[in-house]
C-alpha cells in the first residue's frame, strides 16, 4: 500500500486529501499506470463524482501528459531551469546560468546545497517570498499553462475535479502540479478564463484560496 495526495476544491479553497492505494513497484509506465488507476478508483469510491486526473508523463489522458511540468516552458526555459535557477540564499544566488543547463543538471548544482538557507525567489527583476510555500512554482507554472496553452485546452481541465501526481511525495517536497492544475480549475470556476496574474494579484489570491495541510 501506498498514500498519495489528490487535490481538489472545496468552498472556492484549494485543499488536499491524503489517499491509501495499491502500489504497483517498477519503474515501468505500465506499472506506474498501474498505480495511478488505483488510486484513482479509491479517490473515486470515496466520491461518487470524482473525476481524477494524473497530472504527470505517466497519465492516461493526453491533457494530463501535457501539463506535465517536465514538458513545460517560459521564454523558451524548462520550468525546472527557471524554478532553480531563481532561487536566493543567504550565501549566494540567483545562479542564473542554470537556466542554460539540462533540467537535471540545475536541480542538482552543488550551489543550491551549499549556499545556506533558502531566503526568496527572484524572477524577472521581482522578489518572491518563500510564503505561501508554493507560491513561486505556482506561479511560473500557471504562466507557462497560459502561454503555451489554447483556451480550449485550459478550458479541459475544468472537465475534471481531482488532480493527482504519482510522483509527489508531500513528505519529500512540497511543490506539485497537480496543486498548480487545482488552482487553474479554481480560477476558471471563478473567472472563465485564466487572467494574466501580476506577481502582487496572484500571492494575494494564493494566500486566500489555497489550503496546506
Amino acid at each position: 500500500m501506498a498514500k498519495r495526495p489528490a487535490f481538489f476544491i472545496r468552498q472556492r479553497k484549494v485543499v488536499s486529501e491524503t489517499y491509501s492505494f495499491e502500489w504497483f513497484s517498477g519503474f515501468a509506465v505500465s506499472q506506474k499506470q498501474k498505480s495511478i488507476k488505483s488510486l484513482h478508483n479509491t479517490i473515486m469510491e470515496a466520491d461518487g463524482n470524482a473525476k481524477p486526473l494524473e497530472i504527470s508523463t505517466k497519465s492516461n489522458e493526453p491533457i494530463g501528459i501535457k501539463l506535465s511540468a517536465f514538458h513545460l516552458k517560459l521564454n523558451s526555459y524548462a520550468l525546472e531551469n527557471i524554478f532553480q535557477s531563481a532561487k536566493v540564499f543567504e550565501n549566494g544566488g540567483p545562479y542564473l546560468d542554470l537556466l542554460d543547463v539540462l533540467p537535471k543538471e540545475a536541480k542538482r548544482d552543488e550551489r543550491l546545497h551549499n549556499s545556506g538557507n533558502l531566503i526568496a525567489f527572484h524572477y524577472q527583476n521581482e522578489d518572491f517570498p518563500l510564503t505561501p510555500k508554493t507560491v513561486f512554482y505556482d506561479f511560473i507554472y500557471i504562466t507557462s499553462v497560459k502561454k503555451s496553452f489554447t483556451a480550449d485546452e485550459i478550458s479541459a481541465i475544468s472537465n475534471y475535479n481531482y488532480f493527482t501526481d504519482i510522483e509527489f511525495n508531500p513528505t519529500k517536497s512540497i511543490n506539485t502540479q497537480a496543486r498548480a492544475v487545482a488552482i487553474i480549475k479554481l480560477i476558471l470556476d471563478e473567472y472563465g478564463y485564466l487572467p494574466d496574474f501580476q506577481k502582487k494579484d496572484f500571492i494575494q489570491y494564493h494566500k486566500e484560496h489555497i489550503v496546506y495541510n
